[in-house]
């Protein structure tokens, strides 16, 4: 099973009616409110209006604008004429306007053929051949062969050396922003999750579960009763945002509510398996990534599986060809790039920055089913996740700097830096 919900491969890019609003850097709260109401948007609610900045979505429903203060961004109704002069040159206060996204992680079956297969298969070796020897090419892990799920860890722990680390992640915060977790499942019992649903009329339970899938990658405990390892950093501090409905699908104000609630909460890492197959960089994602990173969180984001590959690499879309956003593509088990796996975007930022494994991953699943192996670049994201909670552990690192230590220890791998941009995500010893 492939999770094709980083991308709508065959369909438009869905849009609300709404706008995002990107404010300047320089621009001071107050101002925020003041630019909106000059322009008739008068009913503005601000994130600051409730505890921890956790906006309420049941509560704005009537608002003209919400204002998503640390984030420096609002999202308005607005009228022709009021965007207008919001975007205008004599409007200095704001930086961009742009129409409010919905964004998407639906979990889809997808079959690949023996043709198509055998075709992925014979241009990864090429690929690989060609590689070798290469200055630039160092040695790959010593286990060369396919990694295999055993009785102790899945492939994935092997691959990112899980293994081998003596880190759990302890005293560290990881915000998951997805479709919600499933807040029975007993493989997390007594962990106690902080959870918040920015989705009007849902809750945070999963009905999907793509989001108690990413959670128990990143997260999941260290020797879960009765199966194998399947969680990074069993150590970490949950946080759990429902940004996506049931469905699997969610809007930017969801998602940028999310993300302001996760920094309030002393989040280091922002994990979001999420996206649309837009190439063009969002303004108000970038602006946020880096806002975020000042703040000592870092936002780490699938690139999306519209790939055909060998044929068709796609692109990556938004939020994770933001310069300040981690792009995560995909590998499989024999650390050859996933056919689905989005490449690097030649716009400023829309490169691939880093790969986790992706390809049939065990992880947890909403009860009764409680356990599931699916696939997608969705999948290699929470293993980054994960692995940047023990390297913050390790080091101290935040923003920044744990992006630097992520990208510096990963394994390089004999394939193009356009599908794996540094390589493969190492765990520390």
């Amino acid at each position: 099973m492939i999770d094709t919900g980083t991308t709508s491969r065959t369909g438009d890019v869905q849009t609300t009616g709404r706008f995002v609003v990107t404010f300047a850097d320089d621009v001071e709260p107050g101002q925020h409110v003041s630019a909106l109401r000059e322009v008739g948007l008068s009913n503005v609610a601000r994130s600051t209006d409730f505890a921890a900045s956790a906006v309420e979505p049941s509560q704005v429903e009537d608002a003209q604008a919400v204002l998503f203060s640390q984030l420096g961004i609002a999202v308005v109704s607005a009228e022709p004429g009021q965007v207008e002069t919001l975007q205008s040159a004599s409007e200095p206060r704001v930086l961009a306007v742009e129409p409010e996204r919905v964004l998407h992680a639906l979990t889809d079956t997808l079959t690949e053929s023996y043709t198509a297969g055998y075709a992925h298969g014979a241009a990864d070796l090429a690929a690989r051949l060609s590689a070798v020897g290469a200055a630039s090419a160092p040695a790959l892990p010593a286990a060369t062969a396919v990694f295999q799920d055993n009785n102790q860890y899945t492939w994935g722990l092997q691959a990112v050396c899980v293994t081998r680390t003596k880190r759990t992640g302890q005293g560290i915060t990881i915000a998951v922003l997805d479709t919600g977790f499933d807040l029975d499942h007993p493989d997390f019992a007594g962990r106690a999750p902080i959870t918040k649903s920015f989705v009007t009329g849902q809750a945070v339970q999963d009905g999907n579960g793509h989001g108690t899938h990413c959670i128990g990658t990143s997260s999941g405990p260290s020797a879960p009763a009765g199966s194998r390892r399947y969680g990074v950093a069993p150590g970490v501090r949950i946080l759990a945002g429902k940004v996506l409905n049931n469905a699997g699908s969610g809007n930017d104000q969801g998602i940028l509510a999310g993300i302001e609630w996760a920094i309030t909460q002393g989040a280091t890492i922002i994990s979001m398996s999420l996206g649309a197959d837009v190439r063009e960089v969002s303004q108000a994602y970038e602006n946020v990534g880096r806002r975020a990173l000042a703040a000592g969180s870092l936002i780490i984001a699938a690139a999306g599986n519209a790939a055909n590959r060998p044929g068709d690499p796609a692109f990556v879309g938004i939020p994770a060809n933001s310069p300040s956003i981690m792009a995560v593509a995909s590998l499989d088990a024999d650390l050859g790039i996933s056919f689905y796996s989005s490449g690097s975007n030649p716009v400023a930022g829309g490169q691939i920055d880093i790969a986790g494994p992706g390809r049939n991953v065990y992880s947890s699943w909403p009860m009764p089913k409680r356990y599931n192996t699916i696939s997608g670049t969705s999948m290699a994201t929470p293993h980054v996740s994960g692995v940047a909670a023990l390297w913050s552990e390790a080091t101290g690192h935040t923003g920044r700097a744990l992006w630097s230590d992520l990208t510096q220890h990963a394994t390089r791998l004999p394939l193009p830096s356009s599908d794996v941009g540094a390589g493969l995500v190492q765990a520390p010893a």
